[in-house]
């Protein structure tokens, strides 16, 4: 699905348009996941990043991703070594 935003031009002054696009698809899962509305994978998804990136944003933004289910966190355990091992 494709959503247009109406953003005023002069909040695009020297920025790149499509690495705006990517910070407020990120912004807005940020803002979802800490409402409860979008799981940690559904907000990477959403916003297109991969986990880590998504857990430093939320670091970054003061978010917290510690009151989620042991099996959560099992699963980005072996997701992590799945990727780090050969």
């Amino acid at each position: 699905m494709q959503l247009t935003l109406e953003i005023p031009d002069h909040y695009f002054q020297g920025k790149n348009q499509l690495q705006t696009a990517r910070q407020i698809k990120l912004y807005a899962a940020l803002l979802m996941f800490r409402s409860g509305q979008l799981s940690r994978g559904a907000a990477c998804e959403f916003a297109g990043v991969e986990i880590y990136d998504f857990l430093l944003a939320c670091k970054q933004h003061q978010i917290s991703v510690m009151d989620m289910p042991v099996d959560a966190i099992e699963a980005d355990v072996l997701r992590f070594q799945q990727r780090h091992t050969g």
